[in-house]
């Protein structure tokens, strides 16, 4: 099994270094920048009928799709480093999940851009508008309660863990996030086609998150194989439940959506706060 675990820390680590490289960071931004000023400008030549008909049906004629489709791509690169954390602490993972689900809710609003006429009007896009201000202010209030989380895990004290068995803890997180990349990149793929094949298909992001619910469950199983005491089975399956609360809030309609992301950033500081009190009482 040693065997295994080298494996897979081999091949985890080399990609995580690479992914986390200052220079890859540089070349993403750049590279999302010259995407969004070509998708600006193909819109634009789709406007005007410059482009070869075989573009037509693909190339949206709202230069607001462009903006949405940038986020769609931030939210692509957000997710992969989620990924990536999976190995960390689970609160760190849970943390990363908090900022994908701000992503999202700003990803919406600018969503609801796509459907305004150009010039933008107010009059007949009411509802669109009061969905722009519930994405985006309960975006910005899982920001701050967001900052706050992180301030609280700064001072949160964890179970110590023999070297052996973290080591193959660690080693076996890494491992479900390879599996995890693996499927990510195969399910935005097929999400990729079919887009443009101009075949209706859900939002793969979704489909993707209920995977990662499933994913923080079987985290929470193998933890308990390390950590067999009440205390981080109860405090680990919270963060679990409050990302099943984000999940919930991917799936509901605006306000609810941003209503649950308060409740489940709440659920997960005062999850920290009172194990954190528990600990330190039991010490």
């Amino acid at each position: 099994m040693t065997f295994l675990y080298d494996k897979i820390t081999y091949i985890f680590d080399p990609l995580h270094h690479l992914w986390e490289h200052e220079k890859m960071h540089r070349k993403i931004s750049f590279g999302l920048v010259l995407f969004f000023l070509v998708s600006i400008i193909g819109i634009e030549l789709n406007r005007r009928n410059l482009l070869p008909a075989s573009f037509l049906s693909i190339v949206p004629k709202n230069h607001f799709f462009a903006v949405q489709a940038a986020f769609t791509v931030v939210l692509i690169l957000e997710v992969i480093s989620l990924v990536f954390t999976i190995p960390c602490s689970f609160s760190r993972s849970v943390g990363k999940q908090f900022e994908i689900l701000a992503l999202i809710l700003m990803r919406n609003a600018f969503k609801e851009l796509s459907y305004f006429p150009e010039p933008i009007t107010f009059i007949g896009n009411e509802q669109a508008v009061l969905n722009i201000l519930y994405d985006g202010f309960g975006a910005l209030l899982i920001f701050a309660l967001l900052g706050y989380y992180y301030s609280v895990q700064a001072r949160a004290i964890d179970e110590k863990m023999q070297p052996t068995d973290l080591y193959i803890f660690v080693a076996a997180k890494k491992g479900i996030s390879l599996v995890l990349l693996s499927l990510f990149i195969f399910m935005g793929i097929n999400s990729g086609i079919a887009t443009l094949a101009g075949i209706p298909h859900p939002d793969f992001f979704h489909e993707f998150y209920t995977l990662l619910i499933l994913t923080d469950i079987l985290v929470v199983l193998i933890s308990q194989c390390f950590q067999p005491s009440f205390y981080a089975i109860f405090r680990n399956s919270g963060f679990a439940l409050s990302t099943l609360i984000i999940r919930l809030a991917l799936a509901a309609p605006p306000l609810y959506n941003a209503l649950l992301g308060l409740a489940a950033a709440l659920l997960a500081i005062l999850l920290t706060r009172i194990s954190q009190s528990l600990f330190l009482k039991k010490k």
